[in-house]
């Protein structure tokens, strides 16, 4: 004998579902485009599953490829972030109201392409975190690669702040007291620009004690001590490598 649900019964098997849903289910975004063997792990546990093309991804997911596999994911308000082969991203936050927009990721392995735009009046801000390394985007395009031992950003247009993750926690863990000028305390760029004290030292003699500003051709290595290695980086030879051709066509294809 058949019986009817009624309305409390129907409503008593939504609360269920909502009870039993992610406890942090904001949407990061979408995977737009997975090439070969790409998988979502849903909050961070359990089983792999695969990516299919406009699949929605959540804070606490976390995306891997395999090797020959790329995917791309497209934020929620816009813009790209793009893993390479044997990379894996753990999407951490997303917090978006109406003029100022915030993603927050963690590289654990691999490579990374960001590439997301501010409206006019806007503030955008798309972070990846590596094991060495914290690169927070200001409406630009960044590559970064995550390695236990050393991580690189490398910027192709706009300016990226970078710092080391000890120093960041840090910071979140301090009481909050505003600085003049934002968080960067001083700027870096191509030699002639680089204040005197970044000049002199060689490479991997510094540790990086705080934020620092990164222009477009700009590369720094960062290791695990926090000791670091800036310089201008070869974009003729870079610009041919697979990973960064396939980004710079797609930001192409985008921008018609």
């Amino acid at each position: 004998m058949k019986k009817a649900i009624g309305i409390g019964g129907l409503f008593g098997l939504v609360a269920l579902g909502l009870l039993f849903s992610a406890p942090d289910a904001r949407e990061f975004g979408k995977i737009t485009l997975p090439l070969g063997q790409v998988e979502v792990q849903p909050g961070g546990t359990g089983d792999w599953e695969r990516a299919l093309p406009n699949r929605k991804v959540f804070v606490g997911d976390v995306i891997r490829t395999q090797a020959k596999s790329r995917c791309e994911i497209t934020l929620s308000t816009g813009g790209k972030v793009r893993i390479g082969a044997d990379s894996e991203l753990e999407l951490n936050a997303a917090n978006v109201k109406p003029m100022e927009k915030t993603y927050q990721a963690n590289l654990r392995k691999g490579n990374a392409w960001v590439s997301a735009k501010a409206a006019f009046g806007e503030k955008k801000n798309v972070s990846v975190r590596t094991p060495t390394a914290v690169a927070a985007i200001r409406g630009t395009v960044y590559r970064t690669v995550a390695g236990e031992e050393e991580s690189s950003v490398l910027v192709y247009k706009g300016k990226v702040d970078v710092n080391q993750p000890s120093n960041v926690e840090q910071e979140e863990n301090q009481p909050q007291t505003p600085k003049p000028g934002g968080a960067p305390q001083f700027k870096i760029g191509p030699v002639e620009e680089v204040q005197a004290p970044t000049q002199v030292a060689g490479p991997y003699e510094v540790s990086l004690e705080d934020w620092i500003t990164l222009v477009e051709g700009m590369q720094i290595n960062i290791r695990k001590d926090g000791k670091y290695n800036l310089f201008q980086f070869d974009q003729e030879a870079d610009a041919n490598l697979d990973f960064v051709k396939w980004n710079k066509e797609l930001d192409a294809q985008s921008k018609e």
